[in-house]
C-alpha cells in the first residue's frame, strides 16, 4: 500500500482584484437589508400559524419578537465578522511589530 504524505491546503490567494472584493464585502453588507425583515416576516408567518392552530393570539406576538431577535443576532455577527476581517487586514498591512525603520 503506497504512502501518501498530506499536504496541507496552500494559502489561497491574499487578495482578489480590488473591485470584485469590494462588490463581494457590499453583498455581504447588503443582507442586512434583507435579514431584518425576512426574519420578521417568518417570525410572524409562524406564530400566526401556532396561534391558529392553538387559537391563543399572544404566540404571533410572541413569533414577531422571536424574529426581531434572531435576525439582530444574526446582524450582529455579521458585523463583528466584518469587524475582525477589517482589523486583521490592517495588522497584516502594518507589517511585524519588530520591523522599525
Amino acid at each position: 500500500m503506497p504512502f501518501n504524505r498530506f499536504n496541507p491546503p496552500t494559502k489561497q490567494r491574499a487578495g482578489l482584484s480590488g473591485g470584485i472584493s469590494g462588490l463581494i464585502e457590499a453583498e455581504k453588507l447588503m443582507q442586512v437589508a434583507f435579514v431584518l425583515p425576512a426574519s420578521v416576516c417568518i417570525g410572524w408567518l409562524a406564530g400566526w400559524w401556532l396561534g391558529n392552530a392553538v387559537h391563543q393570539k399572544w404566540i404571533e406576538i410572541a413569533g414577531v419578537v422571536f424574529g426581531c431577535v434572531s435576525g439582530l443576532v444574526y446582524v450582529i455577527q455579521m458585523a463583528v465578522a466584518a469587524e475582525k476581517k477589517t482589523t486583521m487586514g490592517d495588522e497584516d498591512q502594518k507589517g511585524t511589530p519588530d520591523s522599525r525603520p
